[in-house]
C-alpha cells in the first residue's frame, strides 16, 4: 500500500477525507489551526494545509474506490504515473501540525538562496527562494513538489 494524492473540488478536502475514512480507506487531510481576527472577536479556524488535495493510503488494485465519494476529481500524476508520497513526509506533516500559526518570521533572504523553514507545518523542509515581495516570500519545496508562500513580519 502506498500514499497517493487525490485532487478534490475546492473546499471539499476535509469532507472527502472524512467520507473516505467512513468507507474504511485510510485518508489524511493535513490541517492547521489559524487564528482569524474579526472586527469583534478572534476565532481559531481549521484550514487544509494543501488546498484541493487529500492523501490516501490504498493498494493499487483498489484505487478506483475513491471515486464513489462526491468531491473527488482525480488522482494527481507525476511523470505519467500516479504521484506517491513517502511515509516519512506524511509523518513529518503530522508531527509539525500541532500549533496555531499566524506567520513565520524571516530576515535577510535573497532570491535563489536555500532556506530551511524553522517552524510551522513545513518545519525542517528546505526550499529555494523564488520570489521576495514586500511581506511575502515564495519558496519552492522540491521534495514535496510545491510552491509555498510565507508571510514575513
Amino acid at each position: 500500500m502506498k500514499w497517493f494524492v487525490l485532487y478534490t473540488r475546492p473546499q471539499y478536502e476535509i469532507k472527502v477525507a472524512e467520507a473516505l475514512q467512513g468507507l474504511g480507506i485510510r485518508a489524511y487531510c493535513p490541517v492547521y489551526t489559524q487564528l482569524k481576527q474579526y472586527s469583534d472577536r478572534k476565532k481559531k479556524v481549521e484550514k487544509p494545509l494543501l488546498k484541493s488535495y487529500v492523501l490516501v493510503k490504498i493498494a493499487d488494485r483498489d484505487r478506483e474506490q475513491v471515486f464513489a465519494i462526491p468531491g473527488v476529481v482525480r488522482y494527481v500524476f507525476w511523470l505519467g504515473k500516479p504521484a506517491v508520497v513517502r511515509e516519512e513526509e506524511i509523518e513529518l506533516m503530522k508531527n509539525n501540525l500541532g500549533g496555531i500559526y499566524e506567520s513565520i518570521c524571516v530576515e535577510q533572504l535573497q532570491k535563489g538562496a536555500v532556506y530551511t523553514i524553522p517552524e510551522g507545518p513545513f518545519k525542517g523542509q528546505q526550499g529555494k527562494v523564488v520570489t521576495l515581495l514586500k511581506n511575502r516570500i515564495k519558496l519552492e519545496l522540491p521534495s514535496l513538489g510545491v510552491l509555498v508562500t510565507l508571510k514575513t513580519a
